[in-house]
């Protein structure tokens, strides 16, 4: 068992009311946290505090379980709140669930002493004592959810250094990295955003003594976010101002842009936020972008290339989880050779293909409506930390063949020649021809990624929503290998047994 590296004092009711929200931040399903403290000492507002906060509800009714034993909240994930004063023997937890519950999500429980044999033996524990006119409080455990909870004590302490110490936190989401974002909300003021990054070595080695991050140059801490998002603002695009920051803890306090979408209420897109989506990035692919930008504060970023190493180890994740998913056996080592061969080809014909920023993920989840700015400025930028440099008709794929909103093919070719227009008018040079198998080769390539990835997401990460994306990621690659640049493509995905149709 390890100790957290600090005690923690809590001077009245309302740093207790935090310190449940901290927690909340860090607990995970699977977690059993035992509340030690004698009568009064504060277990049950710490508890309360915890329950309100992941139910984003200041208000919700959360009763003592001391008559009842047990209370279950259905929330982002189950809790479950056990009082065991009154239990007579510890056998009767066993009745009362607390199995099921720790299968389920996480338990909170009061008068853990109670519990005899029965209290996992990977509990948290959380002892409360009065001292003075607060309380002081100690935590121990195992080591790997102690630092989570040392983690989320250090966002409060930044969040302190920024002036926001007692603001109110709230789990805003995940996404399929592992970067968590929080609200942050005071009584005064506008609700502002924590990104939570802290720098990791994502993944195992895959090849050349590399893992796949190293390889696809995906960001592993905040440093690119913060480049881009100062170079970004200094070129009139909307992107959230950096309140503060912290490059060696991975932290940074950002403006929120707000909820609307360019999707309505039913998750269909509106047109004409997506025309301006379009234009956004006419304007965006036709700045003259440098490989090295400056780090408010200090230091350099350089923009990766997105060349055929970072290509090829994407799209090898539909080998490697997409087919065995779909086939229920693994490639060949012939198969993977006609694989390779074939998109070795494909990106040797992106040669001719204009290059400059690519934002990587520009779909709907990363575009904010801004309906009091104008133009292009409507479009609020948010997830870009993995931009490189490479085919600009990437990005183009990316919104029109959006992984979350069905796009049908009227309106993906709209917004394609949407685009086409601009830049030919603006640019005399603009390729269209070159722009439209490279848009082709981009969509089956962002497309036989995000087949792999999504696979990869439930059966390594242990997060299957993304799979319900899948048929349409599958008619999206369908639709892109329709064009004849992709013939050998289709050809070889048909011999490994996938058959993909536009419909």
């Amino acid at each position: 068992m390890a100790v957290l590296p600090r005690d923690i004092f809590l001077a009245d009711e309302d740093a207790t009311i935090r310190l449940g929200e901290d927690l909340a931040l860090a607990v995970r399903p699977g977690d059993c946290l035992a509340l030690h403290g004698d009568l009064g000492a504060g277990k049950s507002t710490l508890a309360r505090a915890l329950v309100r906060s992941v139910a984003d509800d200041a208000d919700l009714d959360v009763p003592s379980p001391t008559f009842t034993l047990v209370q279950t909240y259905a929330l982002r994930y189950v809790l479950t709140h056990f009082d065991l004063y009154r239990i007579a023997d510890p056998q009767e937890l066993i009745e009362l669930g607390l199995d099921e519950a720790l299968a389920e999500g996480a338990v909170l429980m009061e008068w853990p002493e109670r519990a005899g044999d029965t209290l996992p033996s990977d509990a948290i524990h959380i002892r409360i004592q009065e001292e003075a006119a607060g309380r002081r409080i100690g935590i121990d455990g195992p080591s790997e959810p102690l630092e989570r909870i040392a983690r989320s004590l250090r966002i409060r302490d930044f969040l302190d250094s920024a002036g926001l110490g007692t603001a109110r936190r709230r789990f805003l989401m995940g996404d399929a990295s592992a970067r968590i974002y929080e609200t942050i909300r005071t009584t005064e003021g506008p609700t502002r955003l924590v990104m939570n990054a802290p720098r990791r070595e994502i993944g195992p080695i895959v090849r050349d003594g590399k893992r796949y991050a190293q390889i696809a140059h995906t960001a592993e801490d905040i440093a690119p976010f913060i480049a881009l998002d100062h170079f970004l603002h200094e070129r009139a695009f909307r992107v959230p101002a950096i309140i503060a920051h912290d490059l060696e803890d991975g932290l940074a306090l950002i403006e929120h842009l707000g909820e609307a979408r360019i999707i309505d209420d039913h998750g269909d897109p509106i047109a004409a936020r997506w025309e301006t989506a379009i234009d956004c990035l006419v304007a965006l692919h036709r700045q003259n972008i440098p490989h090295d930008i400056a780090i408010p504060g200090g230091g350099v970023h350089t923009i990766s290339p997105f060349d055929a190493d970072a290509m090829m180890v994407e799209v090898e994740l539909f080998l490697n989880w997409y087919l065995p998913f779909v086939r229920g056996s693994a490639a060949s080592p012939d198969e993977r050779a006609a694989f390779n061969a074939a998109w070795t080809g494909l990106i040797d014909a992106l040669a001719p293909v204009e290059k400059g920023l690519v934002l990587r993920d520009y779909h709907s989840p990363n575009i904010l409506w801004q309906s009091d700015e104008t133009g292009i400025r409507k479009i609020g930028l948010i997830d870009f930390q993995d931009a490189m440099i490479g085919p600009l008709a990437y990005d183009v794929a990316s919104l029109v063949h959006d992984a979350r909103v069905t796009i049908e093919p009227d309106l993906a070719d709209r917004l394609v020649r949407r685009y086409e227009s601009a830049r030919a008018e603006l640019d005399e040079g603009f390729d269209r021809h070159a722009f439209r198998d490279g848009l082709a080769i981009m969509q089956a390539q962002r497309a036989t990624k995000i087949l792999g990835i999504f696979v990869r997401l439930r059966d390594r990460d242990g997060k299957p929503g993304y799979m319900r994306h899948l048929p349409r990621m599958e008619t999206y690659l369908g639709r892109a290998l329709q064009h004849k640049v992709l013939e050998p493509l289709r050809e070889c995905y048909t011999k490994v047994g996938i058959t993909l149709t536009e419909s």
